[in-house]
């Protein structure tokens, strides 16, 4: 009896173990596609974005419209420091501010129609990869994946608080 269970626990860990290079594998494929993409449009002059730069209008999209605050306290740096790059973007043309509706001394920053021109390049391959995944799995198939990486971004990613992704 203790074997099996041993055996059982051997097993789990193994399938885990596995999980975690599949999930690292789809991440990285994900990742170094965008990279591809981004280094097509460095080489042909499209871009003048700084890799730091990139993350920063990135959050800024994730975080939908946050405040220069919002910014600053999501990356962890102080409102100067934040504005900087904030400002160094706004002249790269990749954000903007629009002055808050209900409190006019309040701004929020805004991607631009430059910056979806760089998320495209991202949203296309997640398209790609989504059309071949219903050619390839059954549509059973692919509503269980997409409960399954909804329970992931919702319970198991939690420490990462963006407000909930629609494209």
């Amino acid at each position: 009896m203790m074997f099996l269970g041993s055996h059982n626990n051997l097993k789990k860990e193994q399938v885990l173990k596995m999980l975690e290079q599949t999930l690292s594998e789809v991440y990285t494929k994900f990742k170094i596609h965008f990279y591809q993409e981004m280094f097509k449009k460095l080489h042909s002059r499209e871009t003048s974005l700084s890799t730091v730069e990139l993350f920063c209008v990135e959050i800024i999209f994730a975080l939908k419209n946050p405040t220069v605050q919002e910014f600053a306290k999501f990356i962890n740096v102080s409102s100067p420091n934040a504005a900087y790059k904030v400002n160094n973007l706004i002249q790269k043309g990749y954000i903007e501010k629009v002055q808050s509706e209900t409190d006019r001394r309040e701004y929020h920053l805004h991607v631009t129609e430059k910056y979806y021109n760089y998320f495209n390049l991202s949203q296309k391959y997640v398209t790609t990869v989504v059309d071949r995944a219903k050619e390839y799995f059954t549509p059973e198939q692919v509503e269980l994946l997409d409960e399954i990486l909804h329970d992931m971004s919702k319970e198991l990613m939690s420490d990462v608080d963006i407000p909930s992704f629609s494209i």
